[in-house]
C-alpha cells in the first residue's frame, strides 16, 4: 500500500518513519511516497501533512496546484494526518496569536478554528503527557504549536488542556477520515499513523 507525505517543508522524514513503524505494528508493507505534485496524490492511500510553518507550506502547496486537490481527496475519504503546521492547514478557520486574521492559503475542510503559536514561539517549546481520547496516555511534543479553540459540525475535539489566556483549548481534533493534532505524533508515538492505515485497510 502507498502512503503519501505532502513533502513541501518540515518533518517529512519523521512522518515516513512514523509509517513504516506503524505498518510494522499492523503486520503490513507500506511505500512512502513524498506528494509534491496532484497526480501523486492517486496512488496513495492515506496522507500526512506534515509539522513546519504552515504559511510557507500553504503558500509552496497553492503554486504547486496542491490545495484542491488535496483538499478533494480528503473530502472523499482519504485518510489524512495534519500534525502542527498540518492541522492549521486542514482548519476552516485560522488566526494567529501575535497577528490575529492570516489571510494564509488552506486546505480548509476540517470544521475547527484553531489559533496558529498558541503556546508561543520556538523557544516556548515543551512536552507533557495528554490523555487522547481513543487513542490513550501519549508523550506530546509541542513546537510553536497551534490549539484548536473551537470545534463544530461533525468534528469533535480531542485532548483538552487549559491554556493560560484562551481557557479550554484542544490539542486534536478528528472529523470522519481527517485526524489533526496540535503536538508532533510522530516524534513519540505510532498511534496516529497506524489509525490512518487502519482507516485505509477498513479497519477503522
Amino acid at each position: 500500500m502507498k502512503v503519501g507525505i505532502v513533502a513541501l517543508q518540515g518533518d517529512v522524514e519523521e512522518h515516513a518513519e512514523a509509517f513504516r513503524k506503524a505498518a510494522a505494528e499492523l503486520g503490513i508493507a507500506v511505500e512512502v511516497v513524498e506528494v509534491k505534485k496532484p497526480r501523486q496524490l492517486e496512488e496513495v492511500r492515506a496522507l500526512a501533512l506534515t509539522g513546519g510553518e504552515s504559511t510557507t507550506i500553504g503558500i509552496l502547496a497553492k503554486r504547486a496546484g496542491l490545495i484542491e486537490p488535496v483538499r478533494k481527496a480528503a473530502e472523499g475519504g482519504l485518510p489524512t494526518l495534519g500534525t502542527c503546521a498540518g492541522a492549521v492547514l486542514l482548519a476552516r478557520e485560522v488566526r494567529d496569536a501575535v497577528v490575529g486574521e492570516t489571510g494564509q492559503p488552506t486546505i480548509g475542510v476540517m470544521d475547527i478554528a484553531v489559533v496558529r503559536n498558541a503556546f508561543g514561539r520556538q523557544r516556548e517549546s515543551f512536552e507533557a503527557e495528554l490523555e487522547v481520547e481513543g487513542f490513550g496516555k501519549i508523550r506530546a511534543v509541542f513546537i510553536r504549536a497551534p490549539a484548536v479553540v473551537k470545534a463544530w459540525g461533525s468534528a469533535k475535539p480531542l485532548a483538552p488542556v487549559r491554556h493560560a489566556s484562551l481557557g479550554l483549548i484542544y490539542t486534536a481534533a478528528v472529523e470522519g477520515n481527517i485526524l489533526a493534532t496540535a503536538f508532533h505524533p510522530e516524534l513519540t508515538t505510532t498511534a496516529f499513523h497506524r489509525r490512518v492505515l487502519e482507516m485505509a485497510l477498513g479497519r477503522a
